[in-house]
């Protein structure tokens, strides 16, 4: 336990870094001379490089464990940004997000590997992913006002040197206090053997396969929600900053973003919510989501912040059963790729939204399109048996 309550400090030193930043950057982009199309491309670059890094690290993770991994990555991040700092030309930060895009594609799958590692049975599983969620949005409700009111005080450069120093810390105290679990014992065909993992009745760990089946094959399609929910995302961080021309207009916009974190503490926090079917939560955070991007793009009479604040709810909703989710379909020995493929799926959808929406702003609202990516993950994502299978919705019986 101890082990997890200092990732969860780190991980929010970390996000708090990362988040701060969304204020920041498109205006910072601006101020350089670079074109809407060019920062949606800045923006897109970073995202898509995490798809080699991802790859890495699913393996990487799996073999060698966590520790290293988010210790490098923090480092490597926070050096990065001090480079940031120094930029005098968009084609230099296009290069410097790009290689942040690569060393940060190590950090979530290693951290989610870790929390997962550490779990008892699927409720205990829920509460650690929710605790991550917990932490991720409590850093970016406070981040992006603090970065918006560090641009507005000191400056895009000297803010950027701030908080890469911060992270650059972070990353070399974090190995002194991460420590692995126990790896488990895997059998020939690379299962957590029996001792490990409950197998289900008539069935030893030998026999119980990895990934539960349909008609013999994994379902795939279920990548299609983090593709939706990342190209929705980007969407809005591309978008939402683009209003800003002043100080204080970014400062305002920092404030937007922090609203849309308290939405999501607001469900984070109804950690009963976890002894539910990871696939219907889903099912319902979904259609928050995308009632709320079709209000913004029909210019429904609402305040924005209200808005924001639902979308907020919606991902409070959709993230802690979306890891869950994935967990119940993947296998213990596998957690490092499954968040991979996580990753590299979130990674796809996050440089699809902001390259689409620097293309078609001038012709449509790209919230629009938000919306579709949205509409098309849940048509897709029609009931299965498989999404059922393999989920216990109460506490396991501790051992005696």
């Amino acid at each position: 336990m101890k082990t997890a309550v200092w990732l969860y400090f780190f991980l929010f030193v970390a996000f708090f870094d990362l988040h701060a930043q969304y204020p920041m950057l498109t205006p910072f982009a601006v101020s350089l001379g670079a074109a809407p199309s060019f920062i949606g491309l800045v923006m897109g670059m970073y995202s898509i490089t995490h798809l080699p890094g991802n790859l890495l690290a699913g393996y990487g993770v799996d073999r060698f464990g966590s520790r290293l991994f988010i210790s490098a990555s923090l480092t490597g991040a926070g050096i990065l940004l001090l480079l940031q700092a120094r930029v005098t030309d968009p084609w230099q930060l296009l290069y410097i997000r790009s290689a942040s895009g690569f060393v940060l594609a190590f950090l979530s799958p290693a951290c989610m590997a870790l929390l997962a590692r550490m779990a008892r049975n699927h409720i205990h599983q829920g509460k650690l992913m929710a605790g991550n969620g917990l932490v991720h949005t409590i850093a970016s409700v406070v981040s992006p006002a603090a970065g918006a009111w560090l641009a507005a005080t000191i400056g895009f450069n000297a803010s950027f040197t701030v908080l890469g120093w911060i992270l650059l810390f972070t990353g070399l105290t974090s190995i002194a206090f991460i420590k692995e679990p126990a790896k488990l014992p895997m059998n020939a065909e690379g299962v957590p053997g029996e001792s490990q993992i409950e197998a289900e009745p008539g069935r030893s760990g030998k026999d119980a396969a990895p990934f539960p089946r349909e008609n013999g094959k994994f379902p795939w399609i279920v990548f299609i929600l983090p593709i939706a929910l990342s190209c929705s995302q980007g969407i809005l961080s591309f978008e939402l900053p683009m209003r800003a021309r002043t100080s204080d207009e970014v400062l305002a916009t920092g404030l937007l973003f922090s609203v849309m974190s308290l939405g999501a503490l607001a469900t984070l926090g109804l950690l009963f919510l976890n002894r539910y079917l990871p696939y219907s939560r889903t099912i319902a955070g979904l259609c928050l989501l995308a009632a709320g991007y079709y209000a913004l793009a029909s210019g429904w009479p609402v305040p924005l912040a209200a808005v924001l604040f639902a979308l907020g709810m919606a991902k409070g909703v959709i993230f802690p059963a979306m890891t869950s989710f994935l967990l119940q379909l993947s296998g213990a020995g596998r957690y490092g790729r499954t968040f991979s493929f996580l990753s590299i799926s979130m990674s796809i959808g996050s440089f699809i939204g902001p390259v689409a929406a620097g293309a078609i702003r001038g012709h449509m609202s790209p919230f629009f399109l938000s919306f579709l990516a949205l509409m098309a993950a849940l048509i897709l994502l029609y009931p299965r048996r498989v999404y059922h299978d393999g989920w216990e919705g109460r506490p396991a019986i501790p051992p005696a």
